[in-house]
């Protein structure tokens, strides 16, 4: 399927969804449709279906409302090959209906999904078709490629590479789309999709929310279901809202001061926040992350909801660090979305990793704050000992998180004590205000560099170099 790698194909520019789950089941269906817009100068005929490899899906129905064959299938990977007639002209869209189920059958010895579970389901878009050839389903082991005769492959598409540039970090699906999504659960829980609340009703025992949103967005989005408490309060006009499993009250204080502290930083010095929420919805420790989704953001109880800050004096309070690095990731990752291409997460991760310091740069200690340091010191050298391929600068990261979260961490921390933390800002600043809520083609970490050089006193250029550029490491000790 290489072949088609490079194949032009429309983009998804609006969804419109009806997903029931069913907790007791561990099951779920969804069906609905995309329109799919051809944003080319030229005709396309075949547009290519690739299905979530999951054994567990079935699509029961797919097809688009004009004339259409399914004219190659390549079963064993799931991909099939539609061909439209007439071709969708440049210009023009076509909707796609789709229907799939997702069916849970008996138990696995190991590796059992824990997207769908009894309490506290989260699953986001990667279960629905996606559009063309999808490099992520390669064999990405160096060993495994050499015993199958295929050659090392890279981690990503170089900065300057044409294809990488015309999609976002989400992929080469859809730019921005419309969003409209009503999700059904048990009577007993609550359902939470990106957007705002339309209507909820209860019908034949089960529980139904309708969400919209009332702008484009990128084409991202969680599912969510669980029986929840639910805290609430408001920053200025912003509903602030964290759902919660009933016993797990320790730290949603921390939480809600959290988004508080890092709307009103990022308000002042990046730019407005474009929505009226904040969500943050706990979901099972069987994974220990959070995830930022359109005003929107699922939050292990592993890292946040039960963890125990023993002494806020002195300890870090990383709590309240995540809640301000993910409502961070709505600026960097939702506002801008950057190109898919190397040194990407620079963009999303680490500028949220930035926000998010100085958030807490101006609520603790100056010793609090170089005790976590020490600890993203700790953690990036370890990490770069671990390294299976080959370290890249800051600047042309490739999914590295010891890079593009613990040395990151460091690097802007270090850039906004030698130009200013005013100095950094504006170029974010000024980042922002040239690449929010753009289309391709997308921004890249040369696109930051850019301004941060204007910021950047001649006799400190060299810091860039250092910093970004290349792989530096300093001893200074007193």
């Amino acid at each position: 399927l290489k072949q088609f790698e490079y194949l032009a194909q429309p983009r998804i520019v609006d969804t419109q969804l009806k997903v029931g789950i069913y907790p007791d089941r561990r099951d779920f269906t969804a069906e609905g449709y995309y329109w799919l817009k051809n944003k080319t100068s030229a005709p396309i005929a075949d547009v290519h279906i690739q299905l979530n490899p999951n054994p567990a899906i079935k699509v029961e129905k797919l097809s688009f409302d004009r004339k259409f064959t399914a004219n190659e299938q390549y079963k064993d990977f799931r991909y099939t090959i539609y061909t439209l007639d007439p071709p969708l002209a440049a210009g023009d869209s076509v909707r796609m209906d789709f229907k799939e189920t997702y069916d849970t059958r008996g138990f696995v010895a190991t590796g059992s999904n824990t997207n769908i579970v009894y309490n506290g389901t989260f699953f986001n878009n990667q279960y629905f078709p996606g559009l063309g050839y999808s490099e992520a389903f390669e064999l990405g082991d160096d060993n495994e490629r050499k015993d199958n005769g295929l050659k090392v492959k890279e981690r990503m598409l170089p900065r300057e590479d044409p294809r990488g540039l015309s999609q976002s970090l989400f992929g080469d699906d859809a730019d921005h789309i419309r969003f409209d999504i009503t999700v059904g659960t048990s009577d007993d829980q609550i359902a939470i999709a990106p957007g705002y609340l339309q209507k909820e009703w209860t019908e034949n025992n089960r529980r139904y929310f309708h969400y919209r949103m009332d702008a484009p967005m990128c084409d991202f989005y969680s599912i969510i279901s669980a029986r929840y408490a639910v805290k609430r309060d408001k920053y200025n006009d912003i509903n602030l809202e964290i759902y919660y499993h009933p016993g797990h009250e320790y730290n949603l204080d921390r939480m809600m001061d959290g988004m508080k502290d890092a709307l009103a930083y990022y308000e002042k010095n990046f730019s407005p926040y474009q929505y009226r929420q904040v969500r943050i919805m706990e979901f099972p420790r069987y994974s220990n992350f959070a995830q930022s989704f359109a005003n929107t953001i699922p939050y292990s109880e592993g890292i946040g909801f039960i963890a125990k800050i023993d002494d806020p004096e002195k300890d870090i309070d990383y709590v309240y660090y995540v809640t301000a690095h993910e409502v961070a990731h709505q600026w960097w990752g939702h506002q801008v979305m950057e190109a898919g291409v190397q040194g990407n997460a620079m963009l999303s991760e680490s500028m949220s990793q930035y926000s998010a310091l100085m958030v807490l740069k101006h609520k603790l200690t100056p010793e609090i704050i170089e005790r976590y340091l020490k600890y993203e010191l700790d953690r990036y050298l370890s990490g770069r000992s671990f390294e299976r391929k080959k370290e890249q600068p800051l600047e042309k990261v490739e999914g590295q998180g010891y890079i593009h979260y613990q040395k990151a961490s460091l690097v802007f921390y270090a850039l906004q004590d030698y130009i200013s933390e005013d100095s950094v800002n504006a170029a974010f600043r000024r980042y922002n205000k040239t690449w929010r809520f753009r289309d391709a083609p997308y921004p890249t970490s040369a696109d930051l560099l850019k301004e941060i050089r204007k910021v950047t006193p001649d006799s400190l250029q060299y810091l860039i170099h250092d910093m970004f550029e290349t792989i530096t490491l300093f001893e200074n000790k007193t």
